[in-house]
């Protein structure tokens, strides 16, 4: 597997940490340019040769419904009915059974450049991790790789927990092969007899690097950031967007 022709965007959990922003609408509607942070994605995996788009949606489902609507058959909309009560690893697995081939996996409250996409297409290998260098962001996930090899061995967001090795800190969008995914699902069953309130990148993914390989690329001056809170938000205004290349062309929304 090289390039992946399918992408399935994370889009169901409440910005709680946005204030009153948050939580009218959800996350990926946030706008920062002309177009919403969402648009901008899917233009981005439009020009990333990504034919179809899977939103996994839950908090104010309707306004992705819509998005659906107008942009062409090329999205599907899944809806998580218990987001509320659930984590991103639940959502994921709305997907089990769905899907015959691998994708990128994106968060919907990311702005990134398109280096981001093509990096992760232009790599050979198929389950790929992307990372970047140091961001001083504040909620920064940091990424340990086994020794000597680039393959992910664990993740946390206190530094202190993981060993000398850390690759970079994980930006939010990787490439999944079939058989990942499916590995990822059969460690979720018997994780949601618990809970569901678990995230698809601690469990699943470093669960399942112990099975089969998947393998971290670093992209040390990429220009990315994630919209978790008032923080982030003023970072990726004010920083990070105007690093961005403009998307001009308003008919290539998808």
């Amino acid at each position: 597997m090289t390039n992946v022709k399918h992408a399935v965007i994370l889009a169901a959990g409440r910005g709680t940490r946005l204030g009153e922003q948050g939580i009218v609408k959800p996350k990926g509607f946030i706008q920062i340019g002309q177009k919403t942070i969402i648009e901008e994605s899917l233009i981005r995996l439009r020009r990333a040769g990504i034919e179809k788009v899977t939103l996994v949606t839950g908090h104010k489902s309707e306004f992705y419904q819509q998005l659906a609507a107008e942009t062409g058959d090329w999205i599907e909309t899944i809806e998580n009915p218990v987001y509320a009560d659930s984590g991103s690893f639940y959502s994921l697995s709305m997907l089990d059974g769905k899907i015959n081939d691998g994708f990128l996996l994106l968060e919907s409250d990311l702005i990134y450049e398109q280096l981001a996409l093509d990096t992760l297409q232009e790599d050979p290998r198929n389950n790929v991790i992307l990372l970047s260098g140091q961001t001083n962001s504040g909620d920064e996930i940091y990424v340990e790789t086994n020794n000597n090899n680039s393959t992910l061995k664990s993740m946390s967001k206190k530094r202190s927990q993981l060993g000398e090795t850390i690759a970079g800190e994980l930006v939010g969008i990787t490439k999944v092969s079939l058989p990942l995914f499916q590995s990822m699902m059969k460690i979720a069953k018997p994780l949601f007899k618990e809970t569901l309130h678990y995230e698809y990148e601690a469990e699943g993914f470093v669960q399942a690097a112990k099975i089969q390989p998947i393998y971290c690329h670093c992209v040390k001056d990429l220009a990315w950031s994630e919209i978790d809170d008032a923080n982030h938000l003023e970072r990726a205004k004010k920083i990070i967007y105007p690093q961005l290349e403009p998307l001009t062309d308003a008919n290539n929304n998808g």
